[in-house]
């Protein structure tokens, strides 16, 4: 007896089509953000009341009108469309698919999208939000699904022919649906997928990237686990140990490797996978393989894999061991299964087998692991990785949570805790940052870099080199460094930091909420995040040093204590002037981030004067023209005077060989001359002779300062030596020749700082020009 009455099921046909031609035209429809149509010239008006507005170029007897369609029409759009793009060529074409699931006549079900195809049924419902919401409980919905299931497998294979694995998606877009939800895993446990906009975000860069290859990543991800059929996959095989690690080697078809093989890409719709640490193949690479294979191209190398017994268990049945190995050959029984084993490396070469002709009958070798620990398969990835194409500064930064948190160097564990840091704040569905900053292969509008350098430097979190913290740094901090429970401490300090990173941003959102370029621009930038983020460790630090905040505080006690700074930080950015505008907007290259960093704290030092960190008086002093122009002058006299008084005690010694004398000296100098003249002429200045001795550099006059040191002229020893005249004290010590010439050193450094009058994030502070006026002084020298 059929469990639904035949015509029913014709009907459920008929919605459904396989017509490549109708499929195109509807995928052209639906990749739109519009309904269209053409109506007489006399309806358009009165449709313009209805939502309808008038575009393109009108036709002779037509108006053309298009409506933006709504947020739950065009999620259902564009989950049809992503399936078309994986291949799927029977979908529905009807928006009212309604499948039977039990005998009474309401015992019906709308579903949105229906894909199909040799293997299987996808089942998906929709479900969607115009901006992002909590969702509301589906506990009934999903506590009936199990029995639903049932119900829809029995209706497809009356109308589609029995035989094909049915899937039951429920796909969520601007909801915040939690993995760890109730919900979930009762969608879980009834054999569902939740496809939330990470998963959609994921499958469409594999499509990007992977082109029509993507379909069996793609059923890996939803089908993870579940058999392909009953027979296993029978391959001879070679056992071993390496360790205490048992590995196979074996090869085996392109095509089932393709099945049975999953990719654990570092985006967030593999959270669950964690650790996960592959990049997206390069569509070029990609298509560049499959063509050397067809062309007879072969890859001598193994693919390696890693089975994990959890998800099914692999039988070997070996043979007898010889005495000469520890190795034995035998049979190795492989479930045929979806996604059973990660490919730690050769996913190009395996998946350049996918549109491959020689898929089928090609076979490729294979070593194969059994349940490495997700550490190992990280180690082992980033060792295979490590002196071929580089990792990505993206991707290294959020490995490095997975690679490091177990470490025993309390400098790797705070790396570690820095990457679980930035990848909370982009993964937390509720959080403010969600899905803005780039985190392994998923891209966004913000690089992971600026956080990460933001928080190394910040104060929020603690410094350490080895096994010791940086004095200091830990007293400021969220870390409590008291508890000798690592792994607990860096889970709660994660969160500390954390929420006041992300109530912070909460706080700029709502102040900025009519203002949003300047949200964008100052504080959703790269650089804007580096100076904010960096800007809220620094504030926390000055309100712990004020007896304010501890280790112990809440976050709505943090944010609370710092609220009125960035109250004020807020209100400057919305009234920008043009001036400070172009000085962050403007400023390109190192240095950027500081001096963004630096305005911020400037506009809170304006209203709170007792703010006002060593970093940001220093910086501001570098900004004094009064004091850069004096640190100038005084810098040009003394590097004056230098010269002019070593040749003239140069003469004195040598007389007129007294060039010969320093003969390599002058021979760099005389090539720096040359060199001089040529650019000068080449730049259009005409042919201009340079002195050779006006081609000194600082270190070359130390040089014949310690070579001739204590010497005098000849017949007149009570003269003045170098050792006398250049003899400075400087405070680093004053016994030795190195230690009363130090200042030479030093002086050179701040030569670099004024020499180019225009690098202001350099530049002169007051302690510099103090130095400077002491050496002036100390030479006997006169101010003009």
């Amino acid at each position: 007896m059929p469990f639904i009455d035949p015509a029913e099921a014709a009907t459920l046909r008929s919605k459904v089509s396989s017509d490549k031609s109708q499929l195109g035209k509807i995928y052209a429809a639906k990749s739109t953000k519009f309904h269209t149509r053409n109506v007489d010239h006399s309806l358009a008006d009165g449709l313009g009341k209805e939502g309808w507005e008038e575009f393109g170029t009108p036709l002779k007897t037509k108006t053309r009108l298009r409506k933006a369609k709504s947020h739950n029409v065009q999620f259902e759009d564009d989950i049809w469309c992503q399936l078309y793009r994986l291949g799927y060529r029977t979908l529905n074409v009807d928006e009212t698919f309604c499948l039977p699931f039990g005998s009474n006549k309401e015992d019906k079900k709308q579903i949105d999208v229906i894909a199909i195809d040799d293997d299987s049924v996808l089942l998906i419902e929709c479900k969607s939000s115009e901006l992002p919401a909590k969702p509301p409980s589906y506990k009934a919905e999903f506590e009936s699904l199990r029995l639903r299931l049932d119900g829809f497998r029995k209706s497809i294979d009356q109308a589609f022919g029995p035989g094909r694995r049915i899937k039951y998606i429920f796909a969520t877009r601007n909801l915040r649906v939690r993995r760890d939800s109730v919900d979930v895993a009762r969608l879980l446990e009834a054999g569902g997928f939740l496809y939330n906009d990470n998963t959609f975000e994921y499958v469409d860069s594999l499509i990007k990237s992977y082109k029509a290859a993507a379909h069996y990543q793609f059923m890996g991800l939803i089908m993870k686990g579940q058999l392909i059929n009953k027979e296993k996959i029978a391959v001879p095989a070679i056992e071993g140990v390496m360790g205490d690690k048992t590995y196979y080697m074996f090869s085996l078809e392109p095509h089932t490797l393709l099945k049975i093989g999953f990719v654990l890409h570092r985006t967030r719709a593999n959270e669950t996978e964690m650790p996960t640490y592959q990049r997206l193949l390069l569509p070029a690479r990609l298509k560049g393989i499959s063509k050397f294979i067809d062309s007879g191209g072969f890859f001598p190398n193994s693919a390696i894999l890693n089975f994990n017994e959890r998800e099914a268990r692999l039988d070997f049945q070996g043979q007898a061991r010889s005495k000469d190995s520890a190795s034995r050959t035998g049979v190795l029984n492989i479930p045929n299964a979806f996604a059973i084993a990660y490919i730690i490396d050769g996913q190009h070469r395996i998946y350049g087998y996918a549109n491959s002709k020689f898929k089928k009958s090609n076979t490729i070798p294979v070593v194969a692991f059994k349940n490495l620990d997700p550490g190992d398969q990280l180690e082992l990835f980033m060792q295979i990785n490590e002196n071929q194409k580089a990792v990505s500064p993206t991707l290294r930064i959020t490995l490095e949570e997975d690679l490091y948190w177990n470490s025993g160097r309390l400098d790797s564990r705070l790396k570690a805790l820095r990457s679980s840091v930035i990848r909370a704040l982009g993964g937390d569905s509720s959080g403010p940052l969600y899905g803005k900053i780039s985190l392994g292969e998923d891209k966004a509008a913000l690089q992971a870099k600026p956080f990460a350098d933001a928080l190394l430097r910040c104060k929020l979190l603690p410094e350490a080199k080895g096994n010791k913290f940086v004095d200091g740094s830990a007293a400021a901090s969220v870390y409590d460094a008291s508890n000798v429970d690592h792994n607990e401490e860096m889970k709660a300090s994660r969160d500390r930091a954390v929420g006041l990173i992300n109530a912070a941003y909460e706080l700029a959102e709502d102040a900025f909420k009519e203002h949003r370029d300047a949200l964008n621009t100052y504080i959703l930038s790269n650089r804007g995040s580096f100076a904010f983020v960096s800007l809220l460790g620094d504030l926390h630090a000055f309100e712990v040093a004020q007896g304010e905040l501890s280790v112990k505080s809440t976050t709505d006690q943090r944010i609370g204590a710092i609220d009125k700074y960035l109250t004020t930080l807020f209100k400057a950015l919305r009234s920008i002037s043009p001036e400070d505008a172009e000085g962050l907007t403007g400023k390109l290259g190192s240095g950027a981030e500081t001096k963004w960093l630096r305005i911020f704290q400037s506009y809170i030092h304006a209203c709170f004067n007792d703010y006002n960190p060593p970093e940001l008086q220093d910086w501001r002093e570098r900004q004094d023209k009064a004091l850069q122009t004096e640190g100038r002058e005084l810098g040009t006299s003394i590097e004056r005077h230098m010269k002019h008084f070593i040749i003239g005690q140069l003469k004195a010694l040598f007389g007129e060989n007294w060039d010969i004398e320093i003969g390599s000296i002058q021979r760099d100098c005389e090539s720096r001359a040359k060199e001089q003249m040529e650019k000068n002429y080449k730049e259009g200045l005409g042919r201009q002779e340079i002195p050779w001795t006006d081609q000194f550099y600082i270190k070359d006059y130390k040089t014949i300062i310690e070579k001739y040191w204590a010497k005098t002229p000849e017949g007149a020893p009570k003269s003045e030596t170098f050792e006398k005249h250049f003899s400075i004290d400087v405070g680093h010590g004053f016994s030795s020749k190195p230690e009363k010439i130090k200042w030479i050193s030093l002086f050179n450094t701040l030569r670099n700082n004024w020499a180019h009058e225009g690098t202001k994030e350099k530049g002169l502070n007051k302690g510099d020009v103090d130095l400077l006026a002491k050496i002036h002084n100390s030479l006997g020298l006169q101010r003009a």
